[in-house]
């Protein structure tokens, strides 16, 4: 049963809309624990945080913003030469090119399917499936205006404004006519403890939360996503892939790596560092204390 948390209050979203930007800008630490009480509904204890969430917050306020290869790592161009450099080159999709401006795309050139993403967000991404369907000049606008996004400063992440907006075209992956399998690895100080498993995308997509022994972690569902209606199969080479995520997990005390397993071959897909802005609404609320058990922030600890 999803958290009753779930349910927004418009009134107060309408109250709130018009200052935030003003609060944003007289201090980060306010502003996010504003946000995180107005999205999660509990306080945010940043001096002495026992939650997941909370922790999350910490990471995203006072740590990876000084951490330069958290940035590297974030980007989506930047993160290629550290997944090389652990090792992985060969997990690495395919790519047309990268790109400064949209301007700089060969359209008429690139294969009928392809994926275009922006270098320093998330969620600022365009998957062509047929390329005869596209509206070339919507596509440049869009891509132009995502360019000068600051992201970072947009949604009080940091740690995504130091990354070069850049636009890279990946080969497109498929299964078996499908979007691939997706598999979320959630590593906390080097140990991957859980994951989510991303099914059905562009027709029923399901979010079915395991722990990494692949049995169920239902209490760690959040924000009402559905689970699939059966358990996604356990990859053949899983272990190779928690093997992978830990490695490229290991400077840091927390991060999601992103992967697929396709024919068996695995390919690497983005680290995440603060997952939905580390508002996350979980359907058991105690589980956001046993998943902040798991994280530990030494220079937190150190104070």
């Amino acid at each position: 049963m999803s958290n009753p948390n779930l349910k927004e209050n418009k009134f107060k979203r309408a109250l709130a809309v018009p200052f935030r930007d003003v609060v944003k800008v007289l201090s980060k630490p306010l502003y996010v624990k504003l946000q995180y009480r107005y999205i999660t509904h509990h306080p945010c204890n940043l001096k002495h945080p026992k939650r997941y969430t909370e922790k999350l917050q910490y990471l995203r306020l006072f740590v990876y913003p000084k951490n330069p290869l958290v940035s590297q790592c974030a980007g989506r161009v930047g993160v290629r030469d550290y997944v090389k450099d652990k090792g992985y080159e060969n997990t690495l999709i395919p790519i047309y090119g990268v790109y400064d401006s949209v301007d700089e795309i060969p359209f008429p050139a690139l294969p009928n399917q392809y994926a275009m993403k922006c270098s320093h967000a998330s969620g600022f991404n365009e998957i062509v499936f047929d390329k005869s369907k596209i509206d070339v000049e919507k596509t440049r606008k869009r891509f132009k205006k995502w360019l000068k996004t600051d992201y970072g400063k947009k949604t009080c992440e940091p740690h995504y404004s130091p990354i070069k907006p850049q636009i890279i075209v990946e080969q497109f992956l498929e299964e078996n006519g499908h979007a691939p399998v997706e598999y979320k690895i959630h590593v906390f100080n080097g140990k991957a403890r859980c994951l989510y498993v991303v099914t059905g995308r562009g027709t029923d997509i399901r979010y079915t939360q395991l722990y990494t022994d692949w049995t169920p972690f239902d209490g760690s569902q959040f924000n009402g996503w559905k689970k699939a209606d059966v358990c996604p199969k356990r990859p053949e080479n899983f272990d190779e892939m928690i093997k992978m995520a830990e490695t490229l997990a290991s400077p840091f005390p927390f991060v999601r790596v992103d992967l697929y397993s396709i024919n068996r071959k695995i390919y690497f897909s983005e680290m995440t560092f603060t997952p939905a802005k580390g508002t996350l609404i979980l359907d058991d609320d105690a589980t956001d204390f046993v998943m902040g058990e798991w994280l530990q922030i030494p220079k937190l600890n150190s104070k």
